[in-house]
């Protein structure tokens, strides 16, 4: 229910409580007034007017308002306008009455206020008063309207004690009113206390606000008011009031509680105890540790906390184990981590990381492992002359984890062995290039460098292509006899003559260069990185059945001499072959059970590439079959066959240097249906001809055939009497009188075999020849006896509230008597004992044995012969 409104809603019906009326599916029922308001039409009964769809209608004037106009259908004029809008209102608020007035209220200071009336007729807007002035709709005041405009509302924000006072809601001539009161809440909690979790010898604080300066206030801790100490720290700052532990112990945990003014708030301290590092010994731990190959890194650490504490090491995010390398130790205060013979791969981040049941921390170092330099990149001949050959390099990918301080070249005649420093070993190269001077004219020589470092002197370099002390060469010529030898669809093979030696025009070659354009580029692409020195190459990577073009480059230390080109293009396809299969293993005929797959695989060698068509039947294969084909060799596949797929596949292989087929038959087929009803004809003696109905699958399966078994009644299996019978019937010979047949057909194909067909049975009559039955005299036997115990009691001892289980087995005729007996007084009637008799097995169950239990127990067994007993004795421990 909203305050001030004397509106309830229950179950989706609204009840106007202090006038009777109620708001029912949407419908305004106001019992007093004879008004309605249903389906958004608002009835006025007493008035003969009604809203309906945006239309007024005064029944009692003869006008109607439709869409702003009044409409007078008797004269053919109409009212519009302003005119029609005076007309309405003032007969409108001539009529208004309040249905539902507002309701004096009653809120807590800064909670909001929520007048609501309800009114008879429809208005878009009434006047609200407050305390005798207008109010208007803002921040302070919502003034809204439900969309029948019979419901009038104002909301008042973040009421105060200035905000009582008596409100109206003015609609015409007719106004209520009712009064606001504010009230004031006392003393609260504008802010309470909240969880902490403070690390152990560390300060705690709780803190919370009353909505008043002037109240005082009391601690709790676990329900126990605090008394103050040198520990704890009260403060009232104002409306503020803290509680201040200055050094936090384990007994500090707990629930603590302020209260004030019969008004409380709590919170928990849960004193944490989690690993904590001394900050210097952190600072040191975090400097990187920085040794050479080979040698052994320490890392270590002190710390605090909880026990017990779980010490973890890492190197780059993975967590070290002991090991050959890995030496970690533990103790409650200390760890230390001893990587030995420390490799430049080991490298990298180490971290600590410590936790216990009130949290964790880590800590992070650098391990920086020193190695020799890398080798450089091969030095290279920047140029020679018959005095001086310059040499460059670059620098080695792998500086050893420092800087690199300078460079070490050595030389190495032809044909020798021995390196020789050229630059002086206390003063290394800084730049990497060298002008080596020291060098005789016309002798070849190689070059090879090495990278120094703080660790030393690193890898030698691969050695660098000879060169000789001599001025630059001339070219060389273009290669002689330049030709293709060998083709395929991926490479070819060039041969070549090298070029003439003609001193002061073109001098030796020193290597080749072969380069290759397709016919559709028009720039040259070079085929090898690296000078060849033999006349011939093989050029890789072809596309399928493209053409190119090809020539070759001579080269010598004073360049490259002139391309040599073919006069044609090379295709890229190997020489002509007719196609041939190469699988011997193909089947001419498979059968193929319906709804399995059909996948015939052909290989093939065939040049160039060859057409490959299937069909069946001579007719293309259907869209249902997949054909795919490869480099020497092509697949047909049906995914799920039927009966329709038989036939003969054939493949066609054919290119421009011949062709080449093969054919498959495929039958489809299924496991047969059995045959139909199965007849016998007795007309000749000694003979029954079986006729049976044919197998539904005998038309779609011209392999389909049948088998015929026979049973005798002197025999316990069947044997075949007849198979492959292409016909429905068969006669068997050889019966004979006086036995009993059964047949059984069977349809057979290439899949399998049907379950069979029964016949009637066929009896063969044999004549009657009567017989005579002695029946010996048979004397009477007395198989009377007194009872014997077959099976005597045995001793037992049971545990104390333990089950105990008797049993004996006793014979006699007619059947005894069995009476169980304890200490000689019968237990027959004790509905303590559980006793049974089954077919002369004769037991007895005591549930729960105690100590009045023991004794002597037993059974007797009595019959008109005679009486047997047997006796034993149960002991109780406890």
């Amino acid at each position: 229910m909203q305050k001030g409104t004397g509106l309830q809603q229950v179950d989706g019906q609204v009840y106007l409580s202090d006038r009777g009326q109620s708001l029912v599916d949407g419908q305004v029922k106001l019992s007093n007034t004879g008004q309605s308001l249903v389906d958004g039409q608002v009835k006025l009964s007493n008035t003969g007017q009604s809203l309906v769809d945006g239309q007024v209608k005064l029944s009692n004037t003869g006008l109607s308002l439709v869409d702003g106009q009044v409409k007078l259908p008797h004269t053919g004029l109409n009212l519009v306008d302003e005119e029609v809008k005076l007309l309405y209102s003032e007969n409108t608020l001539c009529n208004v009455d309040f249905v539902i007035k507002i309701q004096e209220l009653k809120v807590q200071e800064r909670e909001d206020a929520l007048f609501a009336c309800v009114l008879t007729h429809p208005l878009p807007r009434i006047s609200w008063m407050g305390k005798g002035s207008a109010l208007q709709d803002g921040e302070k005041y919502n003034i809204s309207v439900s969309d029948h405009k019979l419901i009038h509302r104002l909301l008042i924000r973040d009421c105060s004690q200035q905000d009582s006072g008596i409100y109206s809601a003015v609609a015409g001539i007719t106004s209520c009113s009712a009064w606001l009161v504010v009230q004031d809440p006392g003393v609260h909690f504008i802010c309470g206390l909240s969880d902490v979790n403070p690390i152990i010898n560390e300060t705690a604080e709780l803190t919370c606000k009353l909505s008043s300066e002037d109240c005082e206030g009391a601690w709790f801790r676990d329900g126990k008011k605090i008394s103050p100490e040198d520990n704890f720290s009260v403060i009232k700052d104002g409306a503020i009031h803290k509680f201040v532990i200055i050094r936090c112990e384990e007994e500090h945990t707990g629930k603590y509680r302020f209260e004030a003014d019969h008004r409380k708030t709590e919170a928990m301290i849960n004193v944490k105890d989690p690993p904590r590092f001394d900050p210097e010994d952190l600072e040191a731990f975090t400097e990187s540790v920085t040794v050479k190959v080979g040698h052994n890194a320490i890392f270590k650490l002190q710390f605090v906390g909880h026990e017990p504490i779980k010490i973890k090491w890492y190197k780059e995010g993975e967590e070290l184990l002991d090991d050959n390398t890995t030496k970690i130790e533990k103790s409650a205060c200390h760890s230390r981590l001893l990587l030995s013979r420390c490799q430049r791969k080991d490298t990298g981040e180490i971290k600590i990381k410590l936790k216990n049941e009130h949290g964790f921390i880590e800590a992070i170092s650098q391990l920086i492992v020193l190695a020799f330099p890398g080798p450089p990149a091969p030095p290279k001949v920047v140029s020679a002359s018959d005095d001086c050959i310059n040499i460059s390099w670059a620098a080695p990918n792998k500086t050893g984890g420092s800087r690199l301080l300078g460079y070490i070249l050595e030389k190495r005649k032809k044909g020798s062995n021995l390196w020789t420093v050229v630059n002086a070993m206390d003063e290394f190269i800084k730049e990497k290039k060298y002008a080596v001077k020291d060098v005789v004219v016309g002798m070849e020589y190689e070059f090879r460098v090495s990278a120094i470092n703080l660790s030393g002197v690193g890898e030698n370099s691969s050695a660098s292509d000879f060169v000789f002390a001599r001025d630059p060469k001339e070219p060389p010529g273009k290669v002689i006899g330049l030709k293709v030898t060998e083709t395929s669809y991926t490479h070819f093979v060039l041969t070549w003559t090298k070029p003439e030696d003609k001193p002061g025009e073109q001098d030796e070659a020193k290597g080749y260069f072969v380069e290759i354009r397709p016919a559709d580029c028009i720039e040259w692409s070079r085929c090898n990185t690296t000078l060849i020195i033999t006349t011939s190459f093989r050029v890789k990577g072809l596309r399928h059945m493209e053409m190119y073009w090809v020539r070759v480059i001579a080269f010598n230390d004073g360049g490259n001499g002139a391309a040599e080109e073919l006069p044609n293009y090379v295709l890229a396809m190997p020489s002509p072959v007719r196609p041939k299969f190469t699988n011997h293993k193909m089947k001419s005929f498979m059968v193929v059970k319906a709804g399995n797959s059909v996948r015939i695989t052909v290989h093939f060698e065939a040049s160039p590439r060859p057409t490959i068509t299937w069909v069946k039947d001579n007719v293309p294969v259907s869209k249902r079959v997949t054909v795919s084909n490869s480099d020497g060799s092509s697949q047909l596949l049906i995914p799920s066959s039927e009966r329709s797929d038989s036939g003969i596949y054939s493949i066609l292989v054919k290119n421009m240097a011949g062709q080449e087929t093969f054919s498959t038959e495929v039958r489809v087929t299924d496991d047969p249906k059995p045959p139909g009803t199965v007849e016998l004809d007795e007309n000749v003696p000694g003979t029954v001809t079986v006729m049976w109905e044919p197998s539904p699958d005998e038309k779609r399966d011209d392999r389909l055939h049948y088998t015929v078994s026979k049973l005798d009644s002197t025999k316990r299996t069947w044997t075949i009497v007849a198979d492959r019978l292409f016909n429905n019937r068969f006669t068997v010979c050889n019966i004979m009188h006086g036995r009993e047949y059964h047949f059984r057909v069977y349809a057979k194909n290439d899949m399998g075999i049907s379950a069979p067909s029964e016949s009637p049975t066929c009896r063969r009559e044999k004549k009657k020849e009567k017989f005579m039955v002695y029946i010996p005299t048979i004397k009477d036997c007395d198989l009377r006896c007194a009872p014997t115990f077959i099976v005597p009691l045995k001793f037992h001892t049971a545990p104390k509230g333990y089950e105990c289980y008797m049993s004996c087995a006793v014979k006699g005729n007619p059947p005894p008597r069995i009476t169980w007996y304890r200490n000689h007084i019968s237990l027959n009637t004790n509905t303590n004992y559980y006793i049974s008799n089954t077919c002369g097995v004769c037991s007895m169950l005591i549930l729960h044995v105690g100590p009045k239990d023991m004794g002597e127990y037993t059974i007797s067994a009595e019959n008109a012969l005679g009486r047997a007993e047997c006796s034993t004795t149960l002991s109780v421990s406890e």
